[in-house]
């Protein structure tokens, strides 16, 4: 069974923006399109009287998918598309979404909430909670066109990063392109029982690491993919700051996620947030396998 690729529609020029690019990797990975539009319209027009009135609710639901439809079906005439509308909060219908997705795609904000913040909640919340992988469509132009043949991957740790590196690489194969891997290391101040004082450079020891890590981490996608063309590197300094700087450069961003609570909810952690707020391409944010 193929899993469609979920995008979230209500309309906005976010959603719009999510349609356009969940389309064009729909076409590229030969998915189906599956449009979801849900709001909780029966709470807030409940008692409509006789079978052919239809909230008004209702009738905007189906007047913006049906738009969605003929703006993707331009865009990418060969995608199969469904649609659903459903009585729900849109977060929640994402999430349950996810559990049977390729991936969910969401805009950087809908039309609810204030318009100041940079990541909506509905994004936001999917993002951090969801099962499957969820991509933010946000950036410069550059970026949503895909016009930089390049895939960035955050490489984080094993126990968290290994579907994210599957899903990058299969980004990867599927647009061509390269595969820059970035392992963020540093080195503390003092030094740790695992990196005891000795006469070798504490920092060239961290060095040193970061790279087994990062050959660990690629070993099994790589021979799985031998046609995508992996830059590794290994950098000292901030994670946030590397990617955020590389993410200029790149298509789509794609980070694990580390399901561990935090100040800034349970999955994108503080390199995550940084990210989807401020990324100049779209970020895919990849949980480990259940």
């Amino acid at each position: 069974m193929t899993w469609p690729l979920v995008v979230g529609v209500d309309g906005s020029d976010g959603s719009l923006c999510a349609v356009d690019w969940a389309a064009d990797e729909a076409a590229r990975h030969g998915l189906p399109l599956r449009l979801v539009y849900a709001s909780l319209w029966e709470r807030y027009e409940a008692g409509t009287a006789g079978e052919r009135a239809r909230p008004a609710e209702r009738r905007l639901a189906e007047h913006i998918v049906a738009a969605a439809v003929a703006r993707a079906g331009r865009r990418a005439p060969g995608v199969e598309i469904g649609t659903d509308i459903v009585p729900e909060e849109a977060a929640d219908a994402l999430l349950r979404e996810a559990g049977h997705a390729f991936a969910v795609v969401t805009g950087t904000r809908g039309h609810g909430g204030l318009t100041g913040l940079l990541l909506g909640s509905v994004g936001r919340t999917v993002a951090d909670h969801a099962d499957g992988p969820v991509i933010v469509v946000r950036g410069d132009r550059a970026g949503l066109a895909g016009t930089h043949a390049r895939i960035l991957l955050g490489a984080g740790e094993p126990d968290t990063a290994a579907e994210a590196v599957r899903f990058a690489f299969r980004e990867a194969a599927a647009r061509k392109c390269i595969l820059d891997v970035v392992r963020v290391w540093h080195c503390p101040v003092y030094e740790s029982a695992e990196f005891p004082a000795s006469a070798e450079d504490p920092a060239r020891a961290h060095e040193r690491q970061a790279t087994a890590t990062l050959d660990a981490l690629l070993g099994d996608a790589t021979a799985e993919h031998p046609g995508v063309r992996v830059r590794p590197a290994t950098v000292r300094g901030s994670a946030r700051r590397a990617l955020l700087h590389r993410s200029a450069a790149a298509d789509l961003v794609v980070i694990g996620a580390c399901r561990s609570t935090g100040p800034f909810g349970l999955g994108s952690g503080r390199v995550g947030h940084a990210l989807l707020h401020h990324a100049a391409c779209p970020v895919a944010v990849v949980p480990p396998r259940r």
